[in-house]
């Protein structure tokens, strides 16, 4: 026979296993993230990600720190979350990697809230050596740091 004190801590451990349980629709979780490339062979990424500073469900903020930190600059954005996607839309000063030099680049994120795995779409006016523009996509995942 259950005791009115035992049904009360069974419905509380039910509701805080409810309150605490993932959602599904919910969106990635704070904290950091390596991002797992090819894009750029001489740096790993360290994406810090926070919550947007206007305060919606479906934004976070991203710092991308390169590592190691030497000719790569960071650079931050918002990604918005719709249909189970994030996309974030950055431009990166050098984005392109020459030999020599660096040009910018129109970068669009793109990846799965749940999976974590995602593209990279980077758009340029001109690539290396007076290279024509053009746009070359990269696969991506993160991975909690």
């Amino acid at each position: 026979m259950k005791t009115p004190k035992t049904v009360a801590v069974g419905v509380a451990l039910t509701a805080a296993a409810l309150a605490l349980a993932p959602n599904a629709a919910a969106g990635m979780l704070i904290g950091n993230y390596e991002v797992e490339t090819t894009r750029d062979p001489g740096h790993s990424w360290l994406w810090e990600v926070r919550k947007c500073q206007v305060e919606a469900p479906d934004c976070v903020h991203v710092n991308a720190q390169p590592r190691p930190n030497g000719q790569a600059v960071p650079w931050n954005g918002d990604a918005h979350l719709a249909n189970g996607r994030y996309t974030m839309v950055v431009d990166v000063p050098d984005g392109v990697r020459c030999t020599l030099y660096f040009l910018p680049s129109h970068d669009t994120y793109s990846w799965d809230a749940v999976t974590l795995a995602g593209s990279v779409d980077s758009t340029f006016d001109a690539g290396c050596g007076n290279a024509p523009g053009g746009t070359v996509s990269y696969p991506f995942n993160l991975v909690r740091f």
